[in-house]
C-alpha cells in the first residue's frame, strides 16, 4: 500500500492487469471506429433509388450479303461482308410502384420504319398484354447508312431496297423485341443522372446556305450552325453499380461513305463499342451487362465529314449553294472526313463522341426525379391545319419529293447529276415522270411551292402507297426529362424551334425546368423536316420535306399539344387518331434466290486458298482467304451467327481461346461471289496496338446450302482454320 508521503508502487501482477485493461480499451475503441467507418462507407455506396431500371442489348444484324444497304439510296451499294454487328439497345424506366413505364430503344439501323414498329408492338402485346404500348414505347434508329435494307412497307423504299426482304425485317424486329425482353427481365431499383456538354471537332452543317436563310435575329442566339451539345442519361442501380447510358447527339452516321460494302454501325456504333468494351472489361463485343446507346437527334443537316466538300477530280472547294464543281458538276462534289480513309474517319468521330460521353458520365451528378408519363397520337400528316397566328391558317400537303432529292448530299451524291437548290423543274425528267408515273396534280404542285415536284408520292398508290400519310407523334416524360420522339430528320434550326416550343409549353402549364431532348428517326420514317425559310431554297433536305413548307409548324403544333397533355395530366383525353395501315406483303423482293453452294475441284468448304504469313507485328494486317459459302445461309440459320474468331494459343493449358470475333472493330469479313455457286471469304485482322506477342490463328464459320435429290434444300455448317502465326514485339 502507499503511505501518505511515500512513493506509490504496484506489484508486477497489478502492472500486467493495468496494461491489459488499457489494451482492451484501445482495441474496443479501434473496433468501434472501424464499425462506424465501414457503415458510413456502405451507406455512401448505397444510392437513393428513384425508379426501377432495366437495360438490354440484342443482335439485329440480319443478312450481310446480297442485300442493299439502307441510307444512300444507291442501287449499287449491296452488302458483301461485315465490319461490326448491329445491336438493338433497350432501356426501361418504371416508377417504384411499377404503375407506369417508359421504354426507349436505340437500334443500329437506318431508321425505324412503320412496319418494324407495328410488328414490334404486336409481338410485345402478345407477350406482355397492355404493359408495353404505342404510347410508352419509343423506337429510334441511329441512322447508320451501312445496315441491311428491305424493312419498309411503302413502295418508294422498295426501289433501292429491292423490295420487302423478310430476313432483314425479321432480324430487326426480333432483335428489338429481344433487347426489350432482356431489359424487362433485369429490372432493379436505381437512379438516373443527366449531364450535358459540347462535342467539338465532330460535325459541320452540310447545307450552310440553307441555314443562313433563317432570320439573323434567330441565328444570333446560337454560336454555331450545328447543335454541338450532347445530352447524356446515366443509369446506376441502388448499389452504385453502372447499368448503362443513353446519349443524344446530332450527327449523321455517314463516316462510312457510299463505296462501303461492309455492314456496320458507323461512328455512333463505334462510340457504343468503345464505351461497352470499357465497362464490360474482358468481354467480347456484344457481351456484358453494361449497355451504351448513342442515339440520333436533330441531325438533318449535320455531317461528320469535317473537312467539308471538295471536287474529287480537282481538289478545289465546292462549298457553294448548289454544291457543284466546274468540271463534272454535282457528282464530283463530296465531303471528306478527318481521317485517311472512311474507316479512320469513323474511328476519329466515334472516339470524339465516346470521350465526351465518358467525361459527362463520370461527372454526372444532377438526378432525374419525378413521375413518368407518355403521350402519343397517330396523325394524318397530309391534312393538318396549322394556325400560324390569329388570322392565318395553312395546311400540310400530300407527300411529294422535289428535284433536289435526286441530287443527294455532299455526304453521298445522286447518280444523275441533279443539283441541290433546284426551284424549277427539268422538262426532260418531268416528261419521263409524267409518262411512267403520272403528273402531279395542280393542287399538290401549288401546296408544295416553291418545290418543283419530281415524285408526287402522295398520289401514287400502286402496288401500295409510296409514302405514309399516318404518322406517329410521341413524347415520353421521365421526371424532368422530356424525350420528343420525331418521325424523321429535323435540321439544326428545326430541332431548336421544336425543343423551345415544347419547353415553353411545359413552362406555361406548371412544369418548369424540363430538359427537352429530340430523339430522331423514331417510329415511322418521313424523310426531312426543314424550317419554312430553309424550304424556300430547296436544297436536298428541303426537297425531302415531304409534307410541304409548313411541315415544321404542323409538328410544333402537334408536339405542343402532347406536352400540354402531359403537363396538365390530361393524356387520357387525347384522341388516338387514325391507325396506320398494315399492307399484306409477302417476301416481295428482287434479291437473288439462294442457290446451292459449290467448291473448286479437289477443295471443300473452309479450305484455305491463301494462307497467313508466319509472322506479323502490331499494326500490320493478318489476312487469310477460304473457300466460302453465301453468308445469307448463316443469317437464315442463326439469329446471332458469328463468322469468325481470332484465337490465341495458351501454353499452360495447351488450348486456344478467343480474343476477337466478327463484332470486333479490328476484324473485317469480306465475301466475294464467283460463278456457278462458288465464292471466297477473306478475313482481315488489323492487329491493334496493345496486342500481346504470341501465337494466333484465324477461324471461319459458315453454312453451305445443298439440294439433295427429291428433297428441300438444307444448310450445312462448316468451318475453316488458318495456320498458326506469331505476333512479335515491335
Amino acid at each position: 500500500m502507499c503511505g501518505k508521503r511515500s512513493k506509490c508502487s504496484f506489484s508486477r501482477l497489478e502492472v500486467i492487469l493495468i496494461v491489459c485493461l488499457v489494451l482492451m480499451i484501445m482495441v474496443t475503441v479501434v473496433l468501434l471506429v472501424l464499425h462506424f467507418l465501414t457503415k458510413g462507407s456502405n451507406d455512401s455506396i448505397k444510392v437513393r433509388s428513384n425508379y426501377l431500371l432495366g437495360v438490354g442489348r440484342a443482335d439485329c444484324t440480319g443478312p450481310v450479303a446480297e442485300i442493299p444497304l439502307m441510307g444512300y439510296a444507291s442501287p449499287d451499294q449491296v452488302g458483301s461482308g461485315l465490319l461490326t454487328h448491329l445491336y438493338s439497345r433497350a432501356f426501361i424506366v418504371a416508377e417504384l410502384d411499377d404503375s407506369r413505364r417508359v421504354v426507349f430503344v436505340s437500334a443500329d439501323i437506318g431508321m425505324v420504319s412503320q412496319r418494324v414498329r407495328l410488328e414490334v408492338l404486336k409481338k410485345l402485346k402478345n407477350k406482355y398484354g397492355e404493359l408495353y404500348r404505342q404510347d410508352n414505347v419509343i423506337l429510334s434508329g441511329t441512322h447508320t447508312h451501312s445496315g441491311p435494307a428491305g424493312y419498309f412497307q411503302y413502295t418508294l423504299f422498295w426501289i433501292t431496297s429491292k423490295g420487302l426482304i423478310r430476313p432483314s425485317l425479321n432480324a430487326i424486329v426480333n432483335g428489338i423485341v429481344k433487347s426489350i425482353d432482356i431489359a424487362h427481365q433485369n429490372m432493379k431499383r436505381g437512379t438516373l443522372f443527366i449531364n450535358r456538354g459540347n462535342v467539338e471537332n465532330s460535325q459541320i452543317n452540310r447545307s450552310p446556305f440553307s441555314y443562313l436563310e433563317n432570320p439573323a435575329s434567330e441565328r444570333s442566339r446560337y454560336s454555331s450552325n450545328t447543335d454541338k451539345e450532347m445530352v447524356m442519361l446515366k443509369m446506376v442501380d441502388e448499389n452504385g453499380q453502372d447499368l448503362g447510358l443513353i446519349s443524344w447527339f446530332a450527327v449523321h452516321p455517314v463516316s462510312m461513305n457510299n463505296t462501303n460494302r461492309l455492314v456496320n454501325s458507323d461512328n455512333m456504333g463505334y462510340a457504343s463499342y468503345l464505351f461497352e468494351q470499357e465497362k464490360n472489361n474482358g468481354m467480347l463485343p456484344g457481351e456484358g451487362s453494361f449497355v451504351a446507346a448513342f442515339a440520333s437527334s436533330n441531325l438533318g443537316d449535320v455531317s461528320p465529314n469535317t473537312k467539308g466538300p471538295f471536287c474529287v477530280n480537282t481538289g478545289e472547294s465546292c462549298n457553294n449553294p448548289q454544291s457543284t464543281c466546274p468540271v463534272g458538276g454535282a457528282m464530283m462534289c463530296m465531303a471528306m472526313g478527318p481521317g485517311t480513309d472512311m474507316f479512320d474517319s469513323t474511328r476519329i468521330i466515334g472516339q470524339n463522341i465516346y470521350l465526351k460521353a465518358r467525361d459527362l458520365y463520370e461527372k454526372a451528378s444532377q438526378e432525374v426525379t419525378g413521375p413518368l408519363s407518355s403521350a402519343h397520337q397517330w396523325v394524318n400528316m397530309s391534312d393538318v391545319s396549322v394556325e400560324l397566328n390569329a388570322t392565318h391558317t395553312v395546311k400540310t400537303c400530300k407527300p411529294a419529293l422535289g428535284h433536289s432529292f435526286a441530287a443527294g448530299t455532299i455526304d453521298g451524291v445522286g447518280g444523275l447529276n441533279f443539283t441541290q437548290g433546284s426551284v424549277e423543274g427539268d422538262p426532260f425528267w418531268d416528261e419521263i415522270r409524267d409518262q411512267l408515273l403520272g403528273k402531279p396534280s395542280n393542287e399538290t404542285k401549288a401546296c408544295h411551292k416553291p418545290k418543283p415536284i419530281l415524285f408526287s408520292t402522295g398520289e401514287m398508290t400502286r402496288p401500295h402507297p409510296w409514302h405514309p400519310d399516318i404518322v406517329d407523334v410521341q413524347i415520353a416524360a421521365i421526371g424532368s426529362l422530356a424525350i420528343v420522339a420525331v418521325p424523321g430528320e429535323f435540321t439544326t434550326m428545326s430541332g431548336r424551334r421544336l425543343r423551345e416550343a415544347v419547353k415553353r409549353e411545359f413552362d406555361s402549364h406548371g412544369t418548369p425546368r424540363m430538359d427537352v431532348v429530340i430523339a430522331g428517326l423514331c417510329n415511322v420514317y418521313t424523310h426531312y423536316i426543314t424550317t419554312y425559310e430553309e424550304y424556300q431554297v430547296q436544297r436536298y433536305e428541303a426537297a425531302s420535306t415531304i409534307y410541304g413548307p409548313h411541315t415544321l409548324s404542323a409538328y410544333i403544333q402537334l408536339y405542343r399539344r402532347l406536352a400540354r397533355a402531359i403537363a396538365t395530366n390530361t393524356v387520357q383525353d387525347l384522341p388516338r387518331g387514325p391507325e396506320p395501315p398494315v399492307f399484306n406483303i409477302g417476301n416481295l423482293t428482287l434479291v437473288p434466290p439462294l442457290v446451292a453452294d459449290r467448291v473448286p475441284v479437289n477443295k471443300t468448304f473452309g479450305d484455305v486458298l491463301q494462307e497467313v504469313r508466319q509472322q506479323y507485328r502490331v499494326r500490320e494486317v493478318a489476312e487469310v482467304t477460304f473457300v466460302g459459302a453465301n453468308p445469307r445461309n448463316s443469317a437464315e440459320n442463326a439469329t446471332e451467327h458469328n463468322f469468325l474468331t481470332v484465337e490465341r494459343y495458351a501454353n499452360i493449358s495447351d488450348s486456344w481461346y478467343v480474343v476477337q470475333n466478327d463484332a470486333s472493330w479490328d476484324t473485317r469479313f469480306y465475301w466475294t461471289k464467283g460463278l456457278f455457286g462458288r465464292s471466297n471469304v477473306t478475313i482481315e485482322w488489323h492487329i491493334p496496338h496493345g496486342t500481346e506477342p504470341g501465337v494466333y490463328r484465324i477461324r471461319y464459320f459458315g453454312h453451305y446450302r445443298k439440294k439433295p435429290p427429291k428433297s428441300h434444300a438444307v444448310s450445312v455448317p462448316f468451318e475453316g482454320t488458318s495456320s498458326a502465326f506469331e505476333i512479335t514485339a515491335l
